[in-house]
This record gives C-alpha cells, structure tokens and sequence, in this order.
C-alpha cells in the first residue's frame, strides 16, 4: 500500500513538473537579440520594437554595438535582426559584403538623406562648394561622428571630390549635437554631417548642402534584415515587421519623444500609447 501511495505521488510530482515546463514556455515565446547602434532614430525603433514583442511575450535584448559589428552579427548568427539597412547607397559597401550570409527584408521608411549640413541662418553657404570660401567662419572644421559609419566614409570622399580644405573632425552623434546644439543657440557658423529621419530637424531650421556632383548618391530607404533561419524560427515576428511603416513626422515625434527622457523604453511607451491604431496594424494576429 505504502509503495502505491509512493509511486502515485511521484507521478503527480512529475506531472507538476511538466505542467509547470508548460507554462513558462507558453508565457515565453524566445528572447530576441536586436542589433542597436547609437543613432537616435535607431534606438528609438529598436526600444519601440523591445516594448511591443515585450507585450507580446518575447524577451528581447538590444545589443548595442557599431553598424559593421551589428552586420557581423547578424551574418553569424549572433544578432537576430538589424533594424536599420539604408540602400541603396549608404550601406551598399556592408549590403555587398554581407548579402549572402544575411536575410534583406522589406523597408519600413522611405526617402532617407544624409550629407553635409549647415543651419538656415548660414545664408552665404548654400553647396558644398562654398565651404572652402567660408572655412575661416567655420574654424577650419566639419563636426563629424563616428569613425568608420558610412556617412563618414561618404564624407571623406566628398571632400576629396570638391577638394575641401576642412578638416574632418571624427565624434559621436551626441558630441555632434552637443556642438550643433551650443553652435545655434549662439546663431554661431557650423557644419556637420547629418542625415535624416533625425530628431535635430524638428528642433533647429537645418538645410542641406547642395552637391551637384551627387557624392552622397540619390535618396535612401530603410530596410530591416534578419539572421538566417529567424524566419523559420520567429515567422510571427516577421510578420509584424513587414507591416511595419514610419513617415518621417511620426519617427520624428517618437525620436523628440526620446530626447526629452533618460529612459527610452518609457519614451517609447508614451509614444505607442498616442499612436495605437498605427502600432495595431503591424502587429494585429
């Protein structure tokens, strides 16, 4: 009788075992690993998609890293998506490298730019041809960002093309815009490398450079790209990235949204929450 009672409470300690098993598989669906750079556009799509399949029952983790270590990744295996891939022109050196080890998926926001920029107030600096005649105002300098970013490698061949006479100062975005930032608030002269979508554009009245020799090529769209085999493991996922669209006023607000709080997964949150019917579409079942 003994060995009976015993033998029936094993069976129903294993049964809660597998019960519990279950459970946690059912209320965790996979941990997700996106790649993250230190552009604000991009850690503002990437804390909005972390928020959402948040929701949805995924763990994610947000790798920060540079551009070409997050194409790395994604190419091992060791990052599951890269949220931003701009083609046709700016990433087309890391896209050529990379294309047979990656997986190119649909683009989520169109009509990218990136070049040299100045602020409005700068009325006599209108091309890229007019830098070297204004260089002494612009003490000698063009605030860059991060060594090795496409942009800066564009940059580098712009100013050889037009033979400025600048230097080219290598930075980070947010040192970019700490200078950007103090430069117009002083109505003082600056040029940078800059891009958009980016937040700065909703804050200071920026133009472009004119570059009639076209360095910076034509516009970009953004595309996300995924792992091998993330289709097959996370189709759910997939799907709700291919409905994912942004114009440039909503990714404009959410980056604001960002730049007003330490914490962007709580800026993201506010923004979902003023923006549920669109979040709804991309990832309705």
């Amino acid at each position: 009788m003994k060995q009976k009672i015993w033998l029936i409470s094993i069976l129903l300690f294993i049964s809660m075992i597998i019960t519990s098993c279950n459970a946690t598989n059912a209320n965790t669906k996979g941990k997700i690993k996106l790649g993250v750079t230190s552009w604000k556009e991009n850690i503002a799509a990437a804390n909005m998609w972390k928020v959402l399949l948040e929701e949805k029952g995924y763990k994610v983790e947000l790798m920060y890293l540079e551009k070409a270590a997050i194409w790395t990744g994604v190419a091992r295996g060791d990052v599951d998506a890269n949220l931003e891939v701009w083609l046709p022109v700016t990433d087309k050196p890391l896209n050529d490298r990379y294309k047979n080890d990656i997986v190119l998926k649909s683009k989520w926001y169109e009509g990218t730019g990136l070049g040299l920029v100045v602020p409005s107030y700068m009325k006599d600096i209108n091309s890229i041809e007019d830098l070297n005649t204004h260089k002494d105002e612009l003490d000698n300098k063009i605030v860059g960002i991060e060594p090795g970013s496409s942009l800066m490698n564009l940059t580098d061949k712009a100013m050889k093309e037009y033979d400025i006479k600048l230097k080219l100062v290598q930075s980070s975005e947010a040192a970019m815009m700490s200078e950007l930032k103090k430069a117009y608030t002083q109505k003082k002269p600056i040029a940078v490398t800059l891009w958009n979508p980016h937040w700065s554009f909703s804050e200071f009245d920026l133009k472009y450079l004119k570059d009639p020799k076209k360095v910076y090529g034509e516009k970009d769209d953004i595309y996300y790209s995924v792992r091998k085999g993330f289709e097959k493991d996370y189709p759910e996922i997939v799907k709700y990235f291919d409905r994912w669209k942004m114009s440039d006023e909503q990714l404009g607000t959410l980056m604001v949204m960002l730049n007003k709080t330490k914490d962007p997964e709580e800026a993201a949150r506010k923004w979902i929450k003023k923006n549920q019917a669109l979040v709804n579409e991309w990832i309705k079942d």
